[in-house]
């Protein structure tokens, strides 16, 4: 159930270009916290934090509490054309190391690349740095990290941090028309999806920068469904359910304009994995949770697009999802949790 939108660009210069992708987080007293991409004419991305108050009357009122990541590292910095900056963080708060998480796009000199940073009242934010893939053919291109908030048994039988990335086809990390043809050429096993990497919660306890050392990242199978049949990746952040752990992801399909020309849509839907094995997901929505309907979701900066960042829980199975619109404003939607909903593919 669509809420309305929830946050968009005043049009100053800071954000004149979209307020888009938002993470989420329950400050330790409880009060939410909303951390948007904010794009700067030039392409040039910051994370800003807004507390967020609810009416009675379900409305919300967000307040900017200024930025939580500005572009300062070199990776975040670039002089070539297209942009710069910090782009579409997901946060979770990991209670076995007391603190937050972000997980952004850091998009520097090597294009969109997956960038840490660590809170302990979600405040005020400490950057760790960027992801280090120890295997050697692991890519540096990435987008789309996201944790799970809790220890999981890696596939090599170690107690990690687990957490969803998604490697990028090299050639898509620039231009987008090129990108589309080349993803709707590939089989389906060789475009872009989901992958869980995953951290040794030992090595990171004793050091939280060792948070940026993954030592294993594996491609997820997801069951056959009726969309993202040209990518998926993540979306919200898992949450814990009684079937096991729950997310929002984002899929992209080629549709058909009314004019005959081909358009990429950005939809939502919901896969559940096993309790213990990530690498096993018990459930993927046949069909989307939600498409591009309204008007701010099918016009905007890059029109027809839908994509799921951040995850409240209101109560059991009741949850708010916040979604960039069209790339320029953030939207707010209630998902409820039924039993039939959450059945093994």
């Amino acid at each position: 159930m669509r809420l309305g939108v929830a946050l968009s660009s005043t049009g100053v210069s800071i954000e004149e270009l979209g307020v888009l992708n938002p993470a989420c987080a329950r400050l330790p007293n409880k009060t939410l916290q909303l951390y948007p991409r904010m794009v700067a004419p030039g392409n040039i991305s910051r994370i800003g934090s807004f507390q967020v108050r609810e009416g009675t009357d379900g409305t919300l009122a967000l307040e900017q509490c200024g930025f939580a990541l500005e572009p300062q590292a070199p990776y975040e910095l670039r002089e070539q054309p297209g942009g710069y900056g910090c782009e579409d963080p997901r946060v979770s708060f990991i209670a076995e190391l007391d603190c937050y998480v972000m997980a952004y796009t850091a998009f520097g000199p090597r294009g969109p690349e997956i960038a840490l940073a660590t809170s302990r009242d979600a405040l005020q934010w400490e950057r760790l740095g960027l992801l280090h893939f120890q295997e050697s053919d692991a890519p540096f291109s990435d987008k789309d990290a996201a944790f799970f908030p809790s220890v999981i048994r890696s596939p090599a039988g170690v107690d990690s941090l687990a957490f969803y990335h998604r490697p990028t086809v090299a050639s898509a990390a620039s231009e987008a028309e090129r990108a589309s043809n080349l993803l709707h050429r590939l089989a389906r096993g060789q475009r872009e999806g989901i992958a869980v990497g995953y951290i040794p919660l030992a090595a990171a306890k004793r050091d939280i920068r060792e948070l940026c050392s993954v030592s294993e990242t594996h491609r997820l199978k997801l069951p056959q469904a009726n969309w993202g049949t040209i990518k998926v990746g993540a979306g919200t952040p898992p949450v814990r359910i009684r079937e096991g752990w729950l997310s929002v992801i984002h899929g992209v399909d080629e549709l058909e304009h009314p004019s005959g020309a081909a358009l990429l849509r950005y939809c939502a839907g919901i896969i559940i994995h096993d309790a213990t094995q990530l690498d096993r997901v018990i459930f993927r929505s046949p069909d989307p949770l939600f498409v591009p309907e309204e008007p701010g979701e099918i016009h905007g900066t890059i029109g027809h697009v839908v994509f799921p960042s951040g995850i409240d829980v209101r109560e059991e199975r009741v949850f708010d999802i916040y979604y960039g619109m069209a790339d320029y404003a953030i939207g707010r939607g209630r998902l409820t949790l039924h039993p039939a909903e959450t059945r093994a593919a």
